[in-house]
């Protein structure tokens, strides 16, 4: 059927599986460092014990089945090659049908990780990666031209993904409304990055120029994906352009970064190929009838699914990365519906004194991501996402974010547990843990020219109010 295919996508096609492989890549390498602390046999949210009184329905995942850190780290480790080996054109060296195997199985790997990933796991960018990695399976591989059908369906993922963010601001915080949220959020975001200071401490002028961008890139721009060539083209790059800007300003895991890849699928690629002077191998044939209704069966899947977030949509009660069934599979976006004006740290200490005085000298646990020692500058680290700091910000809004972890967190500091203190920057116990722990509440600033130039300090921060007072080990 010549309308199913579109010959001329072939290197957009390229460009968004190759990247996308790479972001699975970073997310199973994520998986694969820091589950044993978080969600571990003995981590602070473990997986038994959440698998006990989870079904297997609400939650399907291999580790309903069995459960073990080793099992666990093989999983996220088989991930990671697979994930490696389609990066590097695995999946177009081999037959269509063991391309979608491939792609199948990096979906059902991954979502048998999220599904038990508890708290850890609560963002929407695993929900974007999974719903995009499901896309994949039917995109095809250098064997047949791209079906229309499913780059459609990738462009109707971005436009959500976009449309929704620009929705929820404008729904939400009057000062998206008024243009000024921006006076704010480059110092109070999650996990600000090293040029985060920088903008932040640009002319408030200019930021209310970039909040209406931001509206026009999220509520208008999205629109064009859906026109005829060149004008989708052009909204995906005004796209790219965006979440580039955003990821120099920030760091938010791989949801930039995801999100400039699927923006390919609205790029014209042979004239892309065109202008980069690539060369294209034919097809080897048309696509094979078996593979034209799986093609046709996915549409049809995604088609109803979508009710769910196009009603959302058109909600005034919209929500945010919200999943509407156990496979994560159309889902519904958005992100900062409502910025905060000022910025919370949960600094957390340590003495191995046994006795506590007034005299009592705490040391300070450094975090590899979130702000610490006013004298650091923050860190690039996205797409690989820090889930312990990230979590630490949420903990600072509210202790009500970290009721369920915060406690075997204090008590795994306690304990000179090895494997959460490698999600740590610096641990100021070598030798030997600590006797007591606390965390105390500051309020952080970005400082001015003037402050940096004469401390060499990145932020400036108050003390407000203990957030957990010392705490020790039971005595047995």
């Amino acid at each position: 059927m010549e309308w199913f295919t579109a010959p001329g996508y072939w290197l957009s096609r390229l460009v968004l599986q190759r990247a996308l492989a790479a972001v699975y890549l970073v997310a199973f390498l994520s998986a694969a460092l820091q589950f044993r602390a978080l969600i571990g046999a003995r981590g602070m949210l473990p997986v038994p014990r959440f698998v006990a009184y989870v079904p297997l329905r609400r939650s399907p995942s291999v580790f309903h089945l069995h459960y073990s850190d080793r099992f666990f780290a093989a999983w996220a480790w088989g991930g990671a090659l697979l994930a490696a080996a389609v990066t590097a054109g695995a999946a177009d060296a081999v037959p269509l049908w063991a391309s979608m195997l491939m792609w199948l199985a990096l979906w059902a790997l991954y979502l048998s990780i999220v599904n038990v990933g508890q708290t850890w796991y609560g963002f929407g960018w695993e929900s974007l990666l999974l719903e995009a990695g499901f896309l994949a399976v039917f995109l095809g591989n250098a064997r047949t031209d791209p079906p229309v059908l499913v780059l459609w369906l990738v462009r109707w993922l971005l436009f959500r993904v976009e449309f929704g963010a620009g929705l929820i601001k404008l729904r939400g915080d009057p000062c998206w409304r008024n243009l000024t949220c921006l006076y704010y959020h480059h110092e109070t975001q999650p996990m600000p990055g090293p040029l985060s200071w920088f903008f932040h401490r640009l002319p408030r002028p200019l930021h209310r120029v970039e909040t209406a961008a931001n509206h026009v890139a999220q509520l208008v721009v999205p629109i064009g994906l859906f026109a005829p060539q060149p004008v989708a083209s052009v909204a995906a790059g005004v796209i790219i352009c965006t979440q580039l800007w955003l990821v120099a300003s920030g760091n938010f895991s791989w949801l930039n970064w995801l999100t400039i890849v699927l923006a390919f699928a609205a790029v014209d690629g042979q004239a892309m190929a065109d202008v980069f002077s690539v060369a294209r191998h034919a097809p080897l044939g048309p696509a094979p009838v078996w593979y034209e209704v799986l093609v046709l069966a996915a549409t049809a899947l995604v088609v109803v699914l979508s009710w769910w977030p196009a009603r959302n949509l058109l909600s005034r009660h919209q929500r945010m990365n919200m999943s509407f069934n156990v496979f994560h599979l159309v889902n519904t976006y958005g992100a900062f519906g409502s910025v905060n004006r000022s910025r919370h740290e949960v600094v957390v200490e340590g003495t191995d004194e046994e006795t506590l005085t007034d005299g009592t000298v705490w040391k300070e646990y450094g975090f590899r991501g979130k702000p610490g020692d006013p004298r650091r500058l923050p860190r690039q680290f996205a797409p690989y996402h820090l889930r312990l700091d990230w979590l630490m910000w949420f903990a600072g809004i509210s202790p009500a974010y970290a009721r369920e972890w915060f406690g075997p967190f204090v008590e795994r500091l306690l304990t000179g547990d090895p494997a959460t203190l490698r999600l740590l920057r610096h641990n100021p116990f070598p030798t030997a843990p600590p006797t007591h722990v606390r965390a105390r509440l500051y309020l952080y600033r970005f400082t001015t020219w003037r402050e940096l130039r004469e401390t060499g300090a990145w932020w400036h921060r108050t003390l407000e109010r203990e957030y957990l007072p010392p705490t020790r080990l039971a005595r047995r």
